[in-house]
């Protein structure tokens, strides 16, 4: 299936609403260190709900230590700075969907490791800051999954 990665999160239920999605559709969660809370707060387990120990999880210490194991070549960035939309994207089984912390988005730094035809947006109007990181990351995996023909959902 997919990956879905979140580079430092920082708002519990966003992460707890991803735990679910992935044990719903079968994608893994990366959750790449610092996050801005800990994995037992509260307010994750009830966004989560009984999901989290249904969703596969990988914990990473930086984004070096990530891209060290998973490599950089399949990551898709889900960035308001990329120019592509992301239904233009060809999604495969395997790739890489990257997230970044709610209040400030993927930084540079990161972006600059990144292919730069992988950087994808999905449309707002004009003036819009961002979608809320559940909705985008739900979006994007749904429509990775469409183009996969939802193989092995039913």
């Amino acid at each position: 299936m997919f990956h879905i990665a979140l580079y430092e999160p920082e708002i519990p239920p966003n992460t707890g609403n991803i735990m679910r999605l992935c044990a719903n559709t079968g994608c893994t969660l990366h959750l790449i260190h610092p996050l801005g809370f800990d994995l037992d707060e509260k307010k994750l387990r009830r966004a989560g709900m009984d999901y989290r120990d249904m969703a596969v999880i990988q914990e990473h210490s930086n984004f070096p230590a990530f891209i060290d194991k998973m490599g950089s070549d399949n990551i898709f960035a889900l960035t308001t700075k990329g120019s592509i939309g992301y239904t233009k994207a060809s999604f495969k089984a395997g790739d890489i969907l990257l997230f970044g912390p709610e209040t400030r988005g993927l930084p540079d730094d990161v972006l600059v490791q990144l292919n730069t035809h992988h950087r994808l947006r999905i449309p707002m109007l004009e003036g819009s800051r961002s979608l809320n990181l559940s909705n985008t990351v739900a979006i994007t995996v749904y429509e990775a999954l469409r183009q996969q023909h939802f193989n092995g959902l039913n």
